[in-house]
């Protein structure tokens, strides 16, 4: 048995210590945002805060999520409320949208860092997370609109 704290509420679930956190979130916990895209921590689709960092769910094990707190894209905010959930349908960034949540999650993330990053501090910041529509030019104006109006 694990526990963790899941968007807020203790959760325990039993699998094993090596199961990756993607597929705990995904097929035990039914919260289907986290995404599977690559497997191996490239792609960025399952990114998840642990503790307010974010992390590649496929390749980070449920056993190292002990006592921790998990927050998924659905427990970003209420009712799609984060100033980035609304930033990204204001700059009408997704086309496919596979790999959303994983922006929204990693973008998150430094916003909490950094409330004003600049375009460079954007980008490189982003880098590892891959559009295959190639929204980026969006994406980067969608942060910008949510530290701006955040």
């Amino acid at each position: 048995m694990v526990g963790f704290s899941l968007n807020g509420k203790q959760t325990t679930v039993s699998a094993s210590d090596d199961t990756p956190l993607l597929w705990v979130v995904r097929e035990d916990l039914r919260m289907s945002g986290t995404k599977f895209g690559c497997g191996i921590g490239q792609c960025g689709a399952c990114t998840v805060h642990v503790d307010g960092k974010a992390v590649r769910s496929c390749q980070t094990a449920v056993g190292d999520v002990k006592g921790k707190k998990v927050t998924t894209i659905e427990g970003l905010s209420q009712g799609s409320t984060h100033a980035l959930q609304k930033a990204w349908v204001a700059e009408q960034v997704p086309q496919c949208g596979y790999c959303q949540s994983g922006q929204i999650m990693q973008a998150a993330e430094l916003l909490a860092k950094n409330k004003a990053p600049s375009r460079d501090q954007i980008v490189d910041h982003m880098k590892g997370n891959i559009c295959r529509c190639g929204t980026y030019n969006r994406i980067i104006a969608a942060v910008q609109r949510a530290a701006k109006e955040g």
